[in-house]
């Protein structure tokens, strides 16, 4: 059985996926695979600092071993935010069958770094916190982890652009036309850079950050879609 893998974003977990992987996989017919990153959800904690390559190690080295380990074969990859940088990373040397990216990274851009500030303040940081905490074993570590790793002067010059051309597998770039972490230019960067036979783009109208959370049911049928173009149920 083919199977679906899905990364969460910066501050995801498998738990706040919510009803969404049981969705994709009684609509697609996929296996479907939702996992914590450590520090994330209630997965164990990192064993150090984050480094300002951490989305690399994600793809590079946890990805691999986590496939490999549980046999899993020709992915398709679905990320979301950091998830989504993650897979693009994955897909430049691991070539899955498909990948799904919802407001990915490959830049940081201006508005990211003022998305960011905007959450680190302390009102902000105070309404948040307390959510997370419904999702996380340790909020307050995670929180710090990503908003320190993005504020610093270290992490500007972050980029994946140089790997995009490793990517051949088909892509659906997605994005919210009120994002405030991103803008279309990384869909513009990724689509002008990959070598892939496919690339479809959807911009989802009125939609923020989370399109998927804001949209569930066209998110699962134009994902669901998508799948059955570039990876057809094996009967």
């Amino acid at each position: 059985m083919r199977t679906l893998v899905m990364l969460h974003e910066a501050l995801g977990s498998a738990g706040l996926w919510k009803s969404l992987p049981l969705q994709l996989a009684a609509r697609t017919g996929l296996d479907v695979l939702a996992y914590s990153r450590l520090g994330h959800g209630y997965s164990d904690p990192p064993a150090g600092p984050r480094e300002a390559d951490y989305l690399h190690v994600e793809a590079e080295q946890v990805l691999p071993a986590l496939l490999q380990a549980l046999g899993i074969e020709d992915p398709i990859l679905y990320g979301h935010s950091d998830g989504a940088s993650i897979a693009l990373i994955y897909a430049a040397s691991h070539h899955p069958r498909a990948v799904i990216a919802e407001a990915p990274h490959i830049v940081v851009e201006p508005v990211t770094l003022a998305g960011v500030a905007a959450a680190g303040t302390p009102e902000a940081r105070d309404r948040l916190l307390p959510r997370l905490a419904r999702h996380h074993a340790d909020a307050p570590v995670l929180f710090a982890a990503w908003h320190d790793t993005w504020t610093s002067p270290s992490f500007r010059d972050w980029s994946i652009e140089a790997l995009l051309p490793g990517i051949c597998c088909p892509l659906l770039l997605i994005q919210g036309t009120g994002d405030e972490y991103g803008t279309f230019a990384q869909l513009d960067r990724i689509a002008g850079r990959v070598r892939s036979p496919l690339v479809e783009r959807w911009e989802v109208q009125g939609a923020g950050h989370s399109p998927h959370r804001e949209h569930p049911t066209a998110f699962v049928e134009r994902l669901a879609a998508f799948i059955e173009r570039t990876a057809p149920r094996m009967e």
